[in-house]
């Protein structure tokens, strides 16, 4: 099964109520870090990606038809090449706003982690952020960087925003 959507907008953009509405409208299932947190074989599959081994995107993806939110956000360049035929949803919001959900849910939780190998430190962490997802100048550049670089990269035919 090839993934059609593939969601490139950071965590505490609207990716929960996008997952429900392509589940909703038929996309579905969707892939989001709930099905990290809720399954013991996904989390392995992927600290394995976020600890440098080579993706299995079939694997990953295994009965999915969308994918939002991290860690599949971050590999959202990688995605697109290897689904070309899938659309590519980017959901986003103000900068200010994206770090405050941000700070009070994902880095709250971020902070609270004793698990370093865990996918939020490896993928989100370190990857995405630097290993600086607290500093709050550094992350919100990352984030505005991130929202250009996907409208500058994916064709408009192929982009939903």
């Amino acid at each position: 099964m090839a993934l059609k959507i593939i969601g490139a907008g950071f965590g505490r953009t609207g990716t929960d109520s996008m997952r429900e509405a392509l589940d909703i409208i038929g996309y579905g299932p969707c892939h989001h870090m709930f099905e990290i947190n809720r399954d013991e074989t996904q989390r392995a599959l992927w600290r394995a990606l976020g600890k440098g081994e080579k993706p299995d995107w079939e694997q990953l993806f295994a009965g999915y038809n969308a994918c939002v939110d991290w860690p599949s956000a971050f590999y959202w360049r990688e995605l697109i090449d290897h689904y070309p035929d899938a659309k590519v949803v980017l959901t986003y919001r103000a900068s200010e706003s994206w770090w405050a959900s941000f700070e009070q849910t994902i880095l709250a939780y971020i902070k609270r982690l004793d698990d370093l190998d865990s996918v939020v430190n490896t993928v989100i962490a370190r990857q995405v952020f630097g290993g600086r997802p607290d500093d709050k100048a550094h992350a919100i550049a990352v984030y505005e960087a991130h929202v250009r670089a996907v409208l500058d990269a994916v064709p408009p035919g192929r982009l939903l925003v």
